[in-house]
């Protein structure tokens, strides 16, 4: 019918031959050359026609049809007939009534050189439609695994990976630093992410992901892999230094040992696969501040203050272990970070205690000069623990007077002097808001206190679209390397101990307040990372 001198089977053949080709279901193949088929002959009888073509499983004969609709009075030849014609038509049709659907034999074509590429195209387009979705189905199970296959070539830095069934991508910034790979190469890298993509790569792989170096030591340690041994968490500088930080669920077992096997056997491995990087294996411990000890290897810690409410860690080391401790460009430092998921500060012995002296001598003259106490008082209350009026102003007689030197009436008049200057500060504070301009709409921002809003009208921070405009480092504070020495930042709201997870969180949702207002104002979204800065603009 298309060629009279193409054997008929062929069809049946080259579809055969494609579905074992591309592991996709043969009747698939077929449906795609059917459609393939109608879209050509549309081409030839015109568009207007609603074409159907069925190929016989058995003998690969072709048919063409036209879908036609049974009116009583047809207005579109190409789309209604009337039921009178199609009786005419054929005489099975006298069952057919108005409504109902019929098929009109079309006569046998050749195809022309349009109609075959237009064929050609659908069918291709299905076809590679179908493989996609049979990739996906197959390797949606190995997300989050490692997977082996051959590097079959390197396009503009990314590296194309055959799998066998599939190909997959690494992408430049996913590969080891300075890692030598070519083709024909066998790779090993993790499976990270498995989509559906219109075009392009679907399976996407890495080697510089935290998890790949974590499936490795699984692979390696039988005691991970039998769950013996727990991996809490891991930090990768990819191609430099690592630290992963394992627990025993047995008791009786040495994770560190376990990990590093006969003679450093296991964890050479790993270190070979991920191309001579230096691995810190850190022993689990419920105490921050063994696992922080542990984690600054090779540096000797002398003393750690840990606030589990802020996420902060205060290590205090010597002058000698300051620059172990640190690292190669923060390299030691940052990973422990990332692997305690903590912020740590890292200080001598002498900073500390400066620090220490600082900060009791400005707790006791805040206790002197706004409780108009002696200076012997304030020291003794600060010694007791108290940091702050609040801190009296919540207390109770019963506990003040248990404090050597405090009688039971001293006790009341701190508590009463502690409510007034609490009362009188609030007043003050309010008024200072006011002062300084602040907008309604940082002032009614959650999570801001009036104390740390009179902190930020101070910086000349008045807007809600100001404050979204900072850096969770700006209200934190943090240390920062200048000419090669740690220099410490103060941040903004540092005095009133905030976290930088809180930081974040204040940010982000005083960013998600101005790109609402936004949207609703302006009536349409623009890409998220041009609304910011023309919201500025527009507020200017």
């Amino acid at each position: 019918m298309l060629n009279r001198r193409a054997d008929k089977l062929e069809l049946l053949r080259i579809a055969e031959a494609v579905a074992l080709e591309k592991s996709i279901d043969k009747e698939l193949i077929i449906g795609s050359m059917e459609t393939g088929i109608a879209k050509a002959a549309k081409s030839k009888f015109g568009q207007d026609n609603e074409i159907k073509v069925l190929i016989n499983r058995d003998n690969g004969d072709i048919g063409v049809f036209r879908k036609l609709i049974i009116v009583e009075k047809p207005e579109n030849i190409n789309t209604e007939i009337s039921l009178q014609n199609a009786i005419i038509l054929d005489e099975e049709n006298k069952t057919k009534k108005i409504g109902d659907e019929i098929l009109q034999t079309l006569p046998s074509f050749d195809f022309g050189r349009i109609a075959a590429q237009t064929a050609k195209q659908v069918i291709s387009y299905n076809v590679r439609e179908a493989e996609r979705e049979r990739q996906y189905n197959d390797f949606i199970d190995k997300k989050d695994s490692i997977l082996s296959g051959i590097v079959k070539r390197l396009e503009f830095g990314n590296v194309v990976i055959d799998l066998g069934k599939a190909e997959a991508i690494i992408q430049k910034n996913e590969m080891i630093p300075r890692e030598n790979i070519k083709a024909g190469d066998r790779i090993k890298a993790y499976c990270y992410d498995v989509r559906r993509e219109t075009r392009g790569q679907q399976i996407f792989l890495s080697r510089a992901h935290n998890k790949f170096m974590e499936k490795l030591f699984i692979q390696e340690v039988p005691e991970i892999y039998d769950g013996l041994i727990e991996i809490k968490s891991s930090a990768r500088d990819p191609g430099s230094r690592a630290k992963i930080c394992v627990k025993a669920i047995d008791t009786s077992l040495d994770p560190v040992g376990a990990c590093v096997g006969m003679r450093g056997s296991r964890v050479q491995a790993v270190v070979n696969e991920l191309q001579g990087e230096k691995i810190d294996i850190v022993n689990w411990s419920e105490d921050p501040a063994i696992v922080v000890s542990n984690a600054l290897s090779p540096a000797e810690v002398q003393r750690v203050n840990v606030d589990t409410v802020s996420k902060k860690l205060d290590v205090i080391l010597t002058e000698e272990n300051l620059s172990k401790a640190i690292g190669r460009r923060g390299q030691n430092v940052r990973l422990a970070t990332k692997l305690m998921n903590y912020e740590i500060n890292i200080m001598t012995d002498q900073e500390d205690s400066e620090r220490r002296q600082v900060e009791f001598k400005e707790k006791t003259e805040n206790f002197v000069k706004n409780l108009e106490l002696d200076e012997t008082l304030g020291q003794l209350l600060v010694a007791e623990g108290f940091s702050s009026i609040d801190d009296i102003k919540d207390s109770n007689t019963e506990t003040l007077s248990k404090i050597e030197g405090i009688e039971e009436d001293t006790a009341k008049e701190l508590i009463e002097r502690a409510n007034e200057f609490y009362l009188k500060d609030q007043e003050e504070i309010s008024k200072k808001i006011k002062d300084l301009g602040l907008e309604e709409e940082l002032i009614n921002h959650e999570g801001l206190t009036p104390g740390m809003l009179v902190t930020l009208g101070e910086q000349k921070i008045l807007k809600l679209l100001d404050f979204a405009d900072l850096a969770s480092d700006e209200l934190t504070g943090g240390y920062d390397l200048v000419k090669g020495e740690r220099v410490k930042i103060k941040g903004y709201l540092e005095d009133f101990a905030l976290s930088k997870n809180e930081a974040d969180d204040l940010i982000m949702s005083a960013r998600n307040k101005i790109y609402k207002d936004w949207v609703m104002k302006y009536g349409k979204k623009k890409n998220k990372t041009n609304y910011f800065w023309e919201s500025k603009e527009i507020n200017r």
